[in-house]
């Protein structure tokens, strides 16, 4: 298993990746016709316009295995007003046919080691309500729900998340 930064190379697996595990993950979350339409060919060229600048590639790493993208994450800087100076791991997705493989403990470790380097002390992440899988997932990481909620508005959908949080040093 290798755990490397995007490139823009990478769209592809990244789109497929980002597809699969929403409509397997999210099953039951989300309306059922959102998961359903969603679409490679769109993530994929969403994701190379996002892999081209440099500095989000940097901050997106892949977890390769047998020569197959299976994961990522993203992480960086809060991008929350009231969170200055906090790291965020914005998402990880890993898919479904490499669930509870190790995939997602790596990019956890990899996201956590990279938030620290940049001098994070804390950090945060947003996970779906009712996403039961995920949040333990990252309780099992030592990242606790402190209890913050967020909408999150999108084209005919409102989604519900929950805040979890975790000292990095």
């Amino acid at each position: 298993m290798l755990v490397r930064n995007a490139t823009v190379s990478d769209a592809h697996g990244l789109a497929v990746v980002h597809v699969r595990s929403w409509q397997a993950a999210y099953r039951g979350l989300m309306p059922q016709e959102v998961l359903d339409g969603l679409s490679i060919a769109e993530r994929e060229a969403n994701w190379a316009r996002f892999m081209a600048d440099s500095e989000r590639s940097s901050r997106t790493l892949v977890v390769e295995r047998d020569d197959r993208l299976v994961g990522w994450a993203g992480y960086g800087a809060a991008r929350d007003d009231d969170a200055p100076g906090t790291g965020e791991l914005w998402g990880i997705y890993v898919h479904p046919d490499a669930w509870s493989t190790g995939v997602g403990h790596a990019l956890v470790a990899a996201v956590e080691e990279a938030l620290r380097a940049e001098g994070h002390e804390v950090a945060y992440l947003w996970v779906l309500e009712g996403n039961d899988r995920a949040a333990a997932f990252y309780e099992r990481h030592g990242w606790a729900s402190d209890g913050g909620t967020k909408l999150d508005e999108r084209p005919g959908l409102t989604l519900h998340e929950r805040r979890h949080v975790k000292t990095l040093t």
